[in-house]
């Protein structure tokens, strides 16, 4: 029997789903965020850092120099999005000379998680909503080998997604300043970068393999679909062969080609990323992470996350504690 809920492949499974517990599996901590307003000359470095960035062009246009890439141009409307914290400059023009944006804001990008930047000149004037996430220590998703160093999407392209009604709503978030403002922002940032995920993946939807194709296949897809659905669910090559509706041979060749792990071994990665996140934002026994994950035994469910995490539960959820900003 199936777990209650369970979807099958003839069920509609969207991509999507799958990326959003990515995201949210990915990101440590609430989102850092900066409002600018920049008047030519103007330039600014961001070093490599473990921190997911995105980029939302309010006003005016600028250009995003990825490191050892080539420029590009970033009109009003227009949304850039760096999921691997590669470094960058930001500026009016190419080889505009930049200064480091913690030197401009007084602090660390890890600091207090909003801030606002404004810099005078007697250009024209570009504004910005600059937001993201530190990315968590733990192993990332293999999804994110797929992601480029950078992914851009046009005003125009933004058009056709929920991009423009979720930077609206952030906007608008940012500007209220009201309290809860941070918990807010934080899901709105999550909302804009499953919807940039979703546009750059329906885009290379033909032209990309790996886990583009696993998404999309309606075989793969309905697995994952509820392997995400309920991780603690006792899960075997044979159950989700009949969630994806083809025999059983067929599945497991099928999943391992395109993901680059057999069923089980993304089950048990999977369970520990879901375990990391508990233990991270949760206060929860260690008994009752390793349940919620599918695992009675406790030893054995610290085995796993110690051996596919690289550190034991216990040192992770320390090491999580401790002060992120220097």
């Amino acid at each position: 029997m199936y777990p209650a809920g369970m979807s099958t492949a003839t069920d509609p499974i969207r991509p999507v789903d799958v990326v959003a517990d990515v995201v949210a599996a990915t990101r440590r901590g609430t989102a850092v965020y900066c409002r600018a307003l920049l008047h030519a000359p103007w330039g600014l470095q961001l070093a490599a850092t473990p921190i997911a960035s995105v980029h939302v062009v309010t006003g005016g246009a600028c250009w995003l120099i990825p490191d050892g890439g080539d420029p590009i141009h970033l009109a009003q409307g227009d949304v850039a999005l760096l999921p691997g914290g590669a470094a960058h400059v930001l500026a009016d023009a190419p080889g505009r000379e930049a200064r480091r944006i913690e030197e401009l804001i007084g602090e660390p990008l890890d600091g207090i998680p909003s801030r606002d930047l404004v810099v005078d000149g007697d250009g024209p004037a570009t504004s910005l909503l600059c937001g993201g996430y530190l990315l968590d220590s733990a192993p990332r998703h293999p999804l994110a080998a797929a992601f480029p160093p950078v992914i851009h999407l046009t005003a125009a392209q933004a058009r056709t997604t929920g991009l423009p009604a979720a930077v609206g709503l952030l906007t608008a978030e940012v500007d209220r300043a009201q309290p809860g403002g941070p918990a807010v922002v934080t899901s709105l940032v999550d909302l804009l970068l499953v919807y940039l995920l979703r546009a750059w993946l329906a885009d290379q939807r033909r032209e990309c393999g790996g886990w583009v194709r696993a998404l999309h296949d309606p075989a793969v897809s309905a697995a994952l679909a509820v392997i995400h659905g309920d991780p603690a669910y006792s899960w075997s090559v044979a159950s989700l062969a009949r969630a994806a509706g083809v025999p059983r041979a067929t599945f497991s060749r099928r999943f391992t080609a395109l993901t680059g792990q057999t069923p089980m071994a993304y089950v048990t990665a999977w369970r520990m990323n879901v375990a990391a996140r508990l233990l991270r934002e949760h206060r929860l026994s260690l008994r009752e992470v390793s349940r919620h994950v599918g695992y009675e035994s406790e030893f054995a469910f610290a085995r796993a996350f110690k051996r596919t995490v690289g550190r034991a539960p216990g040192q992770y959820r320390t090491a999580d504690d401790a002060p992120e900003c220097g």
